[in-house]
C-alpha cells in the first residue's frame, strides 16, 4: 500500500472518531436529561434559591429597562454578556456592575462552539474574558455557551481560562417573534424548582426584533411566583454554586 494511501486510510477512520469525540457534550444541551444528570452544569444550587440570569447584552436599547425593574425590586442577577457587545457599550457593562450584579461570559460572538476548533474557540473566550476583565478589573469565572451547546474544545478552554460552564434548568423561549410576558411567565413557572436556573434575555441582538420585551413584561410576574414559592431570587454566586465536582 502506497504512503498515500496509508495517509487516507488513516484519515477515513481518524476524522470521524475525532469529530464524534468533539460533539460528545453536545449531549448536555437535552434539558431534562442535564438538569437530571448533570446537576452541576445546569446550575443546580441551594433549594431555597433560584438564580435569574440574562444572556446576550448589554444592549444600550434594553438591558437598561432590566436593570431599573432589578432595582426596583431589590434583585441581584447574572449577565452573561458577549464580548463584541461589551466593547461596543463599556459604560453599560460597569452600569451593570456597579448595580451589583455578577458578571459572566457568553463568548465573544454568538456563534455555536461546536462549529469551531480548540483555537478558534480559545481565542474567542479568552478575547470575551480580556475585554470584560479589561472593562470591569474583574476576571469573569462563569461562561454559557451559545444556544448552551458545549463541544470537547469548549470543556478544554473553559479549564484553561478558569471559567466553570454554566447552563440552565427553565427558559423562557423569549427570544421568539410569537413571546409574549404571558407565555414566558407560563414556560419558566412550569420547570421551576427549588435550585434552578432561570435563563431569560436581555438583549434581541440573536432574536426576534424586539423580542426582549416579552423578557421584560415577564420578569415582575415570575419574581412575584418565585416569591409566592418561598424561593429568594438572586445570581449564581448566591446559588451555593458551582457545587463541588
Amino acid at each position: 500500500m502506497s504512503t498515500a494511501r496509508l495517509v487516507r486510510t488513516a484519515a477515513a477512520v481518524t476524522l470521524p472518531v475525532l469529530a464524534a469525540a468533539h460533539a460528545a457534550p453536545v449531549i448536555s444541551t437535552l434539558g431534562p436529561l442535564r438538569n437530571r444528570t448533570m446537576p452541576r452544569l445546569a446550575g443546580r444550587g441551594r433549594p431555597d434559591h433560584i438564580a435569574l440570569t440574562f444572556d446576550d447584552g448589554p444592549d444600550p436599547l434594553s438591558t437598561p429597562f432590566f436593570l431599573r425593574l432589578l432595582a426596583e425590586r431589590r434583585v441581584h442577577a447574572t449577565f452573561f454578556l458577549l464580548g463584541r457587545e461589551a466593547r461596543r457599550s463599556p459604560g453599560l457593562v460597569r452600569e451593570i456592575a456597579a448595580a451589583g450584579h455578577e458578571i459572566a461570559i457568553h463568548g465573544w460572538l454568538h456563534r455555536p462552539l461546536l462549529l469551531r476548533g480548540p483555537r478558534a474557540t480559545y481565542d474567542d473566550l479568552a478575547r470575551a474574558r480580556d475585554t470584560v476583565a479589561g472593562i470591569t478589573g474583574r476576571r469573569p469565572t462563569l461562561f454559557r455557551p451559545p444556544y448552551g451547546v458545549m463541544s470537547t474544545a469548549a470543556h478544554l478552554t473553559a479549564r484553561r481560562l478558569a471559567l466553570t460552564p454554566v447552563l440552565w434548568t427553565s427558559w423562557g423561549e423569549d427570544w421568539t417573534a410569537r413571546a409574549t410576558p404571558e407565555s414566558v411567565h407560563r414556560t419558566v413557572t412550569s420547570d421551576l424548582d427549588g435550585g434552578g436556573t432561570v435563563l431569560l434575555h436581555d438583549s434581541d441582538c440573536t432574536s426576534a426584533p424586539a423580542a426582549w420585551r416579552s423578557a421584560l413584561g415577564a420578569l415582575p410576574r415570575i419574581l412575584d411566583t418565585c416569591e409566592q414559592r418561598g424561593y429568594e431570587v438572586g445570581p449564581l454566586r448566591d446559588h451555593g454554586w458551582p457545587r463541588p465536582a
